[in-house]
Formats: structure tokens, C-alpha cells, sequence
């Protein structure tokens, strides 16, 4: 199926590996011209030469780097229709185990770089009319999962502000969605701890998901042909979710 995404211009954060890159690879398939940033250098170069995108280095933690990164990808792309925030996830713990110091990390990461980064790109998809912004949250925003505790209470707040800006957008042609991926199969599944044997008991499709297919979501999510979905957040998680 052709997108129409030819020509468009993305930013993909995120994306040196895991569910951005492949978020980033399908919107390159399609035709976009895709910038991706990440914090580690070499892998963020790597990836960008092996699925032909631009790379842009940020630390998205940092005060500041997601409106910045904007501004780079902006110039170095010729101007910026897409935006896809994938900040990753807060470090796996449960209440007793996390302190001030990593909920207020998980604020910086999850919530903040998002706000700015999405206000620095708002302005130009209003001039020009069009505009599609993305953020990859999770089922944790509908249904907490245990022992991710900061996620369970950042990311419900992240589908309150795009539901609430597509409201003020809407009329300039932008959309704001959300995609909530349930169990992927990518490194965060790993390095969490979860055991993957259990995870698929839980999933009615049986099976843990598959980037490309979260891949495809976003990259329908960021077209034409979605111009009338806004405002929402979407599951790509095999029938996981018990809720309406």
C-alpha cells in the first residue's frame, strides 16, 4: 500500500535501534526523507547509513535537546511534517526501589523532552498546513504493568496532552496519536528482565509482537490517509488489553 509519504520529511527519535528504528525504516520504504536521533553515536551513524536516514545526535534526558534536535533535523532536512517522540522507557523498578532522583529523570525523559520537542516543531506544520506528531508511549498507559512503575504514571499523562492539543491543531491539519506497543520483541524486553515464556501466556495472539508491525502502525498513523484519526491512542499489542 503506497502511504503518500514520498518527499515528506521525519524525525524519528529514538531510533538507533528497537521499535524507532524500525518506525524509521518503515517511513524510508515508503518514500520519506527521515532524520533519526539517538544518544550513542556510533550506533545512531550506523543505523542511519544502513537504512539510508540522516542522523541527528541528542541526549533527550538533557533540558532542551528535544526542541534542539528539532531545530537540526528542520534545517538538515529542508523543513519537518513528521514528528515521532520514542523516548524509550525509565529504568524498570517497583515504588520501593526508585527514588526522587530516577522519577525525576523519567519526568525529564518521558514528559518534558516530548513538550518541547513537540512545541518546536508545532509552528512550521502550522504554516504549512500539515503536520503529523507521533509519540510511542505503551499499554502501561491504559493497564499498569508491574515493576514499571514510573512508566505506569508518566505515560497516561502523555495521551492526556495529545488528546488534548489535537483539539487546538486539528483545524491546521495536524494530528497528534499515540501508539501504545504491548510486548515487542526488542532489546527493552531484554534488558527489563521480563520472561518471555510468561509474557506470551498473557497474549491471546500467542506470540510477543514484532517491530515492523508497530512500524507499520506509525508510518499509516503519520499519512494522508489517517487525517481523521487525532487525538487517539492506538494498541499494537496482540489483544493484550482487557479494557474497552
Amino acid at each position: 500500500m503506497d502511504l503518500g509519504l514520498k518527499n515528506r520529511r521525519a524525525l524519528v527519535m529514538g531510533a538507533s535501534r528497537g521499535l524507532g528504528r524500525a518506525i524509521a525504516e518503515a517511513l524510508v520504504a515508503d518514500g520519506a526523507k527521515v532524520g533519526i536521533c539517538a544518544r550513542e553515536g556510533a550506533r545512531l551513524h550506523e543505523t542511519a547509513e544502513a537504512i539510508g536516514a540522516q542522523a541527528f545526535a541528542a541526549n533527550l534526558s538533557e533540558d532542551g535537546a528535544g526542541a534542539a534536535v528539532v531545530r537540526d533535523a528542520r534545517a538538515g532536512l529542508g523543513g519537518l511534517d513528521i514528528l515521532v517522540v520514542n523516548t524509550g522507557g525509565p529504568p524498570a523498578g517497583t515504588f520501593d526501589m526508585l527514588d526522587d532522583a530516577a522519577w525525576r529523570a523519567g519526568f525529564e525523559s518521558l514528559v518534558i523532552s516530548a513538550v518541547q520537542s513537540i512545541r518546536e516543531a508545532l509552528p512550521g506544520m502550522r504554516a504549512q498546513k500539515w503536520g503529523r506528531i507521533i509519540i510511542v508511549t505503551s499499554v502501561s498507559a491504559r493497564e499498569p504493568i508491574p515493576t514499571i512503575v514510573i512508566s505506569n504514571v508518566m505515560r497516561p499523562g502523555l495521551h492526556g496532552l495529545i488528546n488534548t492539543l489535537s483539539k487546538d491543531v486539528a483545524a491546521d491539519g495536524i494530528t497528534l496519536n499515540a501508539v501504545m506497543p504491548g510486548f515487542i520483541l526488542t532489546e527493552r524486553i531484554v534488558e527489563t528482565g521480563f520472561d518471555q515464556a510468561k509474557l506470551i501466556e498473557q497474549i491471546p495472539a500467542r506470540r510477543l509482537g514484532k517491530p515492523e508491525e508497530v512500524g507499520a502502525l506509525a508510518a499509516f498513523l503519520a499519512s494522508d490517509a489517517a487525517a481523521y484519526i487525532n487525538g487517539q491512542a492506538i494498541a499494537c499489542d496482540g489483544a493484550l488489553q482487557r479494557s474497552i
